[in-house]
């Protein structure tokens, strides 16, 4: 088959790359990809859980809040 690889390839690309970059280099790119992923699914639950907060609010807009906005200057 033309373009396709085999078990073979795959192994031998394998112990390349565990050659280049070491088994302790791998393993702490592993650990921060799943550190990565872990708070990226945490990140999705808390939005989520934003979301459905802000349709609270979307309830009791009847009412006006009077406020006043300023201008902070910050000169050097």
């Amino acid at each position: 088959m033309v373009g396709s690889f085999s078990i073979w390839h795959w192994v031998i690309v394998l112990v390349i790359v565990m050659l280049v970059f070491g088994t302790k280099k791998l393993r702490n790119i592993g650990g921060d990809l799943g550190g990565a992923v872990k708070d990226f699914k945490q990140g999705m639950r808390e939005g989520g859980e934003a979301a459905e907060s802000k349709e609270d609010v979307k309830q009791v807009s009847g009412q006006t809040i009077d406020v006043q906005a300023k201008r902070e200057d910050t000169k050097v």
